[in-house]
């Protein structure tokens, strides 16, 4: 027999006054997530990604809607789901003054992990995610990805199903980025966790997620595999250059007819300078050797034809109008509630008694 979601969400909606006018942060979210699966939640800071991961680990109470998530309602039995997940927020969760593997055994302690399984789970965390060298360190004296690490460490000290990553790399370099993902990546491998995550690093979702939700104030606007969503929503960007301006007005009208005999009609053939031309379609690479083939035999010669693939934030710039970049730029936070605050207030992020 199949076995439930380990998230479903109906209806979520969270609503905030804000100098005595109501702002929606987030409407009618409905999805579910299976067991094992790994999602990347996508969009602009003010979209809603946090606070919805918040009513989703019990920190906010929605305004209207319900959520089962790991078999416990997030309203009638939050106790329940906090148990059962782990929640690594955007700011370091360790007290500083404490050493790495102390911190650790508190963390048991909340959970109430007898001593000895503690000790035991502690250990097993400290050496897969690489923490040996620092465990008798005092947490402020770890770099950022040894931070995050820990975090993750703590997360997982009760070996939860699902874990819930708010921008767990963010700040960090690409050397670190890299190295907390293939620690994420092999604790999903052994243990079989259900991860869910935001992130602002578009490649990491296109690279390690198997499934993209898109969310745009307060909405979600796509949800879909990324090679799907790429395909449907971006696609390649082929272009072609000609000798002369007068190819390229003679070639527009016949790669047009191409594209719309392909079944494209919506799509446009633009001009990209005063000799070359440009089209975004599915399934560019198959494309873009009939199109030269094609022209070759009506006497137009193509000196360069290029095609790229297409990228999230490509997708995103379909969806919304606007580059994920873009939309973040001068964002100090997410909505009415400030990340920074509701990070501080859920120092029951990965404590469920904490």
């Amino acid at each position: 027999m199949a076995q439930p979601p380990i998230i479903e969400a109906r209806g979520l909606t969270k609503r905030f006054t804000v100098k005595k006018k109501v702002v929606d942060a987030v409407t009618d979210l409905s999805f579910s997530v299976d067991r094992g699966e790994l999602v990347a939640f996508l969009g602009p800071n003010g979209a809603g990604k946090s606070t919805s991961l918040r009513m989703l680990t019990t920190l906010l109470p929605p305004t209207e809607g319900s959520a089962r998530v790991v078999d416990h309602d997030i309203l009638s039995d939050p106790a329940g789901v906090r148990a059962r997940i782990g929640y690594v927020g955007q700011l370091t969760s360790g007290s500083y003054s404490q050493r790495t593997r102390d911190e650790l055994l508190s963390q048991g302690a909340f959970y109430g992990i007898p001593r000895a399984e503690s000790v035991r789970r502690a250990d097993e965390l400290i050496d897969s995610l690489d923490l040996g060298g620092f465990a008798t360190q005092t947490v402020q004296r770890l770099s950022g990805g040894q931070k995050r690490r820990l975090d993750i460490a703590l997360g997982l000290m009760h070996a939860p199903p699902l874990l819930f990553l708010d921008e767990p790399s963010t700040g960090l370099d690409p050397q670190s980025r890299a190295n907390l993902w293939e620690h994420i990546l092999t604790l999903r491998r052994e243990h079989g966790t259900t991860i869910f995550l935001t992130t602002h690093y578009l490649d990491e979702a296109d690279r390690y997620a198997e499934r993209v939700m898109v969310m745009d104030k307060g909405r979600v606007i796509a949800d879909d595999t990324a090679p799907a969503l790429k395909a449907t929503l971006a696609g390649d960007v082929l272009t072609f250059g000609f000798a002369s301006a007068g190819d390229a007005d003679a070639a527009q009208p016949l790669l047009q007819g191409l594209v719309a005999r392909a079944g494209l009609e919506g799509r446009e053939v633009r001009r990209e300078d005063s000799a070359s031309l440009g089209v975004t379609v599915p399934e560019g690479d198959a494309l873009l050797p009939e199109v030269v083939r094609m022209l070759d035999a009506s006497g137009i010669r193509v000196t360069r034809a290029t095609g790229v693939p297409p990228t999230l934030d490509d997708v995103f710039l379909t969806l919304t109008g606007r580059t994920l970049r873009e939309a973040g730029e001068g964002a100090g936070g997410e909505g009415p509630v400030q990340d920074g605050q509701a990070d501080a207030a859920a120092s029951t992020t990965t404590g469920a008694n904490r």
